[in-house]
């Protein structure tokens, strides 16, 4: 990860997660292979020797409470195969799932819930937001002291769906057996397929195929989740009711600082506003101003003149480059002149470099509030990201206690929160998008809903990106009111600010119960 946590041939890969390539990649293509998926659909469900072979499931009892109400759950850890059309395994998915207990399954909800990367394990959703225990944070997702604690969460989303997280191929205890190559899982098109396998096995097994189903994906797994919403529906059948998308990278042409693509220069620039409004270096007349108004003018800006000029390139007039220049350094808190040197173009890591240079401060990627400490003051770059650096111990550790402790899975291997899986393969052409597959999943099923999430303080997937892609869906009139947005006042993660966790609950619930509808 690029100053998080390593680059990996050309991939930058990234907490809950976004990968950003190193190249030029193409818009997703359905990768169905519908004769074998189904000859696999008739056969999964037996009693097979295969099946017997398995790992063992760990399954415990709990309770928690939500909202004042005592709920009793089974907690289910373990692996899924997955199996080619002959059912041979190629490999073992791990997941958990939380289920209530005595709710009858086609009354009940199930959420599907993944992060990203791509190498990305579950914890992030899981142990931040969604599942009945989480990691205690401070007030504004600051990192509490060490050791790190676990704590019941009263914001759970267990009080009105019932929870699988799940561990793509090579992340958490995921992995392909012996003989087989996990770089075969390793692709937009192939992770897409090998989810959708798990979810349909799943539901098979658990006799979960008349529940309503959801999905919720962060980051990367904002791809995933569009994509398999499409995947599902055209390739397995699988309808669902509703997806989610936290923080979501949906199309790359909007998260790319490559020549001659204006695009994120324009729908980073509110994000970069916001964060220097919260560290008080805009002028006075806007650091007055509240944060709604600073980020309006910012989008009235950053949409009209300055993605107008951007698209003048060297026909852009002189004079109306120094006032556009002079209106971009007054809206991010950089210097006119720094502006003008960068082209009027300032990259996401130049930015979080810069901003805060005079206090030898630098700022965060996923969550542009915290500030992190350089050894080089005069570099370009950043040594790391400091809001991963808040999560990175603190779930590692987290996860580990939980896993062996309260749920009784034993295991020697390590648990992958975020690990190397690149090269990771896309389809050769333009910049990887799922959001046409998105589209078709909510033309053929005009009851899916889909509700997108983000944080105003995200530089790894900016709050503009998200309403960009929203937008941009190309859905009929009539499907446009099947789309949903909601921000909060922190970072990608913004879960782990105590306010956020909490309204982002009622926001997920009301969207869970609309999606459902009278049944």
């Amino acid at each position: 990860m690029m100053n998080t946590v390593r680059t990996i041939a050309g991939l930058v890969v990234v907490c809950g997660g976004l990968l950003v390539p190193g190249f030029v990649s193409t818009a997703w293509a359905q990768p169905a292979d519908k004769k074998a998926e189904g000859a696999a659909d008739a056969k999964d469900g037996k009693d097979s020797k295969e099946k017997k072979d398995e790992p063992k499931l760990s399954v415990t009892q709990h309770e928690v409470t939500i909202g004042g109400e005592k709920i009793s759950y089974t907690a289910t850890a373990g692996m899924l195969p997955q199996l080619d059309d002959k059912l041979k395994p190629k490999g073992n998915i791990f997941y958990i799932a939380y289920t209530k207990d005595g709710a009858k399954a086609e009354d009940r909800p199930i959420l599907f819930s993944f992060n990203g990367g791509p190498g990305s394990s579950s914890v992030w959703l899981h142990m931040g937001t969604l599942g009945p225990k989480r990691v205690a944070m401070g007030p504004e997702g600051e990192a509490p002291p060490l050791p790190t604690r676990i704590v019941e969460n009263e914001y759970s989303w267990l009080d009105v769906a019932d929870l699988v997280f799940i561990d793509p191929m090579s992340t958490g205890f995921s992995r392909a057996v012996e003989g087989e190559d996990a770089k075969q899982f390793h692709g937009l098109n192939e992770d897409i397929a090998s989810v959708a396998k798990f979810i349909r096995l799943y539901i098979t097994r658990n006799a979960r195929w008349a529940s309503p189903k959801f999905l919720i994906g962060e980051s990367y797994g904002g791809t995933r989740g569009a994509g398999l919403a499409g995947y599902l529906q055209s390739a397995m059948g699988i309808s669902l009711n509703g997806v989610i998308l936290v923080s979501p990278a949906v199309d790359f042409s909007t998260l790319r600082f490559d020549d001659n693509n204006d695009l994120p220069y324009v729908l980073f620039l509110p994000t970069y506003t916001a964060t220097a409004w919260h560290h008080k270096k805009l002028p006075a007349d806007l650091q007055g101003k509240s944060f709604d108004e600073v980020i309006r003018e910012a989008e009235t800006f950053a949409s009209g003149e300055y993605q107008a000029s951007l698209l003048q390139g060297a026909r852009l007039d002189p004079a109306r480059r120094e006032a556009v220049a002079a209106e971009v350094a007054r809206l991010t808190g950089l210097g006119k002149d720094y502006v003008l040197r960068a082209d009027l173009r300032v990259k996401i890591f130049n930015f979080t470099k810069e901003l805060l240079r005079g206090e030898g401060r630098t700022v965060g990627r996923f969550d542009s509030r915290y500030k992190g400490i350089d050894r080089d003051g005069v570099g370009a770059s950043v040594d790391y990201d400091p809001s991963y650096a808040v999560v990175q111990g603190a779930y590692t550790s987290a996860i580990n206690a939980y896993l062996r402790g309260e749920l009784k899975y034993e295991s020697d291997d390590s648990y992958e929160i975020l690990t190397g899986v690149g090269p990771w393969k896309f389809p050769e052409g333009s910049y990887p998008s799922t959001s046409d597959a998105l589209r078709s999943a909510m033309t053929q099923n005009p009851s899916l809903k889909v509700l997108f999430t983000g944080g105003y303080y995200d530089l790894a997937v900016p709050f503009a990106s998200i309403k960009h892609v929203a937008a941009h869906l190309g859905l009929d009139p009539t499907l446009r009111g099947n789309v949903s947005e909601k921000f909060y006042r922190a970072g990608h993660m913004y879960y782990l600010r105590a306010e956020d966790l909490k309204q982002s609950k009622v926001d997920g619930a009301a969207f869970i119960k609309s999606a459902v509808g009278t049944r």
